[in-house]
């Protein structure tokens, strides 16, 4: 209130007091609605009241011109029935104001026990579901599928997935943006609900999708559901002004429910799936029990490489490569073996692709660079002429920026001669090798290391690249000395035939030695000498053999 409004306020109360005073029949009633109407416009403070009294005793008898000893009487009775008032309505204020916080503590309470069972069945429209495509997510499928093998008697039905993934989606996201990529998704999410009603299809992670079919009669009931996946998300789609024609890859598993569980048929769909990725996506691929075991027999052996390395399971042998012309040795070819504790001793074939996929080539070839060298240095000095040694050199290892440094080292270290050390790389690696690699391969050349082209004929068989390239020797693929073999005069046999001395011929006018692998028989060895070939090395000049067997040879 203003300071008028409150002498006004004031004043109205002090003339209702006035008034009950010199009442008759003398009225308590004014003294309390006073009171509280005190407390009702918040005049209720401590000093409240005590002013309030002071002022009727002090005050309003002077000022009515009373005498005491008239009033006494009902001047207590008055200020008792102000005071009476002033108590009981701060009295019922505070409940009111209790009663008022009461309800509002029911309510507050009441909104958030309703916002919490809202945000629990939220978190319930969200633990279960894809938030953007509203399919069932990773954690329902999982419930559904554990489910549908747990049931009891369902142990002899049967059970089959298949685990989709959108072919090159990363390209749709990185050339036309996430929000693109979103909107393809649930796209493809409406089209298999739809196209698969009555299975349960769920997203269970970026662009994968799983398809749960809980009873089949065999293999081809799952396979039938991977063609209407594939033709869903095959039809050209509109998604923010782009027409995108994608495709996918499906992984299909159908096994028995009896004796299998949800991780191994995750798993077994994973790995189905990265087959038919593998064989160029647009496909569905059925999970086949025996690949999968070679595969995990394959990655278990990549695995153990590091520490075969360790243990010193890896070694080596040589393959003599002889002159054609007085059958003098010339040089031997370093082949690695694995002396697998559990295996037994593993060739090359058995686990060079995957050191080559895994990386681990890198070490395992430096190994065998490095051993090679410190054999062949041992064979200096036993009267004839000591032959160089031919190590294979992985892509790889060809494209690693301290070659030159690598190789140097172990020159330096081993003491061999570099006119000793043979490095042979395929036709691929050198067509695909850039100007640091080759770079590489000049200066080791300069140092006086031999570069040979190993299984010519099987590539791209361009000389023209020879005459640019460090390269000393070339040695022919056996496929075509294979065709030596029989002495008639069949057509294929003379077409080998022609092509080896055309690739002789090109190699010698380009100053190159030429080395035919793959020769077992002296027929063979014979048709070579007379077209011209330099050397040769096959199972006719001896098989490979530990590095004491070339001692005795050169003896």
């Amino acid at each position: 209130m203003s300071l008028a409004q409150l002498e006004s306020l004031l004043q109205r109360l002090t003339d209702q007091l006035a008034g009950a005073l010199r009442a008759e029949p003398f009225d308590l009633r004014p003294g309390h609605r006073v009171g509280a109407e005190l407390v009702a416009n918040h005049i209720a403070s401590a000093e409240g009241l005590g002013r309030t009294v002071e002022v009727v005793q002090l005050r309003l008898v002077r000022d009515l011109g009373l005498v005491a000893d008239e009033v006494e009487d009902r001047m207590a009775r008055l200020l008792a029935a102000v005071a009476t008032g002033y108590a009981r309505a701060l009295r019922d204020r505070t409940l009111d104001e209790q009663e008022s916080i009461r309800r509002a503590v029911m309510v507050a309470r009441s909104q958030a026990e309703r916002a919490l069972r809202a945000s629990e069945a939220r978190f319930r429209h969200q633990a279960t579901h894809d938030s953007l495509t509203e399919l069932p997510n990773r954690v329902l499928f999982t419930e559904r599928l554990a489910a549908a093998l747990n049931e009891p008697g369902r142990g002899a039905e049967r059970v089959g997935l298949c685990l989709m993934d959108l072919d090159r989606f990363k390209a749709v996201n990185d050339s036309l943006g996430h929000q693109t990529g979103d909107q393809l998704l649930t796209t493809v999410a409406g089209r298999l609900r739809r196209a698969l009603d009555g299975h349960l299809v769920a997203r269970i992670g970026g662009d994968e999708f799983v398809v749960l079919v809980e009873r089949t009669a065999g293999t081809a009931d799952v396979v039938a559901i991977a063609d209407t996946v594939l033709a869903a998300v095959r039809e050209p789609a509109l998604v923010d002004g782009h027409e995108l024609s994608v495709t996918a890859s499906v992984g299909v598993v159908e096994q028995q429910v009896a004796g299998t569980t949800s991780g191994d048929l995750m798993r077994a769909a994973d790995a189905t799936l990265r087959w038919a990725k593998a064989a160029g996506g647009a496909r569905w691929e059925v999970y086949d029990a025996d690949r999968n075991r070679r595969e995990r027999a394959r990655y278990a052996l990549s695995a153990a490489i590091p520490a075969a390395l360790e243990r010193g399971e890896f070694y080596l042998e040589y393959q003599p490569l002889t002159s054609l012309r007085d059958g003098r040795l010339l040089g031997v070819e370093a082949l690695v073996r694995w002396r697998h504790p559990e295996l037994g001793v593993l060739r090359p074939d058995s686990f060079i692709g995957l050191a080559e996929e895994t990386g681990l080539i890198v070490p395992l070839g430096g190994w065998v660079l490095a051993e090679a060298c410190r054999e062949a240095e041992r064979w200096s000095g036993r009267g004839a002429p000591a032959p160089f040694v031919s190590v294979n050199l992985a892509v790889r290892q060809v494209h690693r920026p301290d070659l030159v440094q690598e190789v140097r080292a172990l020159l330096n270290r081993t003491g061999l001669p570099p006119e000793r050390l043979q490095l042979e790389i395929t036709e691929s690696t050198m067509m695909s090798t850039t100007e640091e690699p080759v770079k590489a391969l000049r200066i080791l050349a300069d140092l006086g290391v031999r570069i040979a082209i190993d299984d010519f004929g099987t590539g791209y068989s361009n000389l023209a690249y020879l005459r640019d390239l460090p390269v000393t020797e070339l040695k022919v693929a056996g496929e075509f000395v294979a065709g030596l073999r029989a002495a008639t005069a069949e057509p294929a046999r003379r077409t080998d035939e022609r092509i080896l001395a055309s690739l002789v011929s090109l190699a010698h006018a380009l100053d190159l030695t030429v080395t035919a692998e793959g020769v077992e028989t002296a027929g063979q060895a014979e048709r070579l000498r007379a077209i011209g070939c330099d050397a040769g090395q096959g199972w006719h000049f001896g098989r490979p053999a530990p590095a004491e067997r070339i001692l005795e040879r050169i003896g």
